[in-house]
């Protein structure tokens, strides 16, 4: 789900089954070279099948977390990365994701309110220049660092993402917004790792945007795979 919000569809057995491998494996619980469990055996115990195990081997993939060896087995990297993989973390709210990603402590603070849109909001959303819009305001520090931040927008009446089809982002390295700026504590002139995202129906019916930033350096990749629907 966009970092934005918490309400989003119910967290799919395998990207439950990844976060867990990812926060062991980047917590050094399973260091680099470790063979992990047989497929059956992950399926055992999480009573799943190896189709859903097989799709959370592919995400911790996809994160550059493991290796898969023909006719041997799953192996730990050698060098675990940090990746964003997208839509997987729509599905799973941001504590979740955040803390997938780490062992440190994380927190999610949220602040939601309604603002008349803007020339700029209004176009995007396929609203009217002043008609009211919800806002939230979404910060995330890790260890008390912090790491995210995001601005996500959506009609009234509109609660989650379940009337979307599509998932478009956008990634870019760019000069901040001053709130941005002073929550990820960057210098003046520094550009951040910026994601622009819309959730949108089949008619072309806008339901949320979003727009997150995180520190330049916080990932070493972003990866986009799968339709939402």
């Amino acid at each position: 789900m966009s970092e934005g919000t918490d309400r989003a569809v119910t967290e799919p057995a395998y990207v439950r089954i990844a976060g867990e491998y990812a926060r062991r494996i980047r917590g050094g619980d399973i260091p680099p070279g470790m063979q992990l469990p047989t497929y059956a055996e992950i399926a055992e115990r999480n009573g799943v099948s190896d189709i859903v195990v097989r799709k959370a081997v592919e995400l911790l993939q996809s994160q550059g977390l493991v290796r898969v060896v023909p006719r041997r087995g799953v192996y730990v990297a050698n060098r675990p990365n940090l990746i964003r993989v997208s839509p997987e973390r729509q599905m799973e709210s941001a504590e979740h994701s955040f803390q997938n990603e780490s062992d440190q402590e994380v927190q999610v603070e949220r602040e939601t309110e309604r603002i008349l849109a803007t020339d700029e909001l209004a176009q995007a959303l396929g609203v009217t220049v002043g008609e009211e819009i919800n806002h939230v305001i979404t910060r995330a520090t890790e260890d008390r660092r912090p790491i995210s931040i995001s601005d996500t927008y959506t009609p009234l009446g509109v609660t989650d993402i379940s009337g979307a089809d599509f998932l478009e982002e956008t990634v870019s390295d760019r000069l901040p917004t001053p709130e941005h700026a002073e929550w990820l504590r960057t210098n003046p002139g520094d550009l951040v790792k910026t994601v622009y995202q819309r959730f949108v129906s089949a008619d072309d019916r806008v339901i949320m945007i979003s727009r997150i930033s995180y520190p330049r350096d916080r990932y070493d990749a972003f990866v986009f795979r799968m339709a939402l629907k």
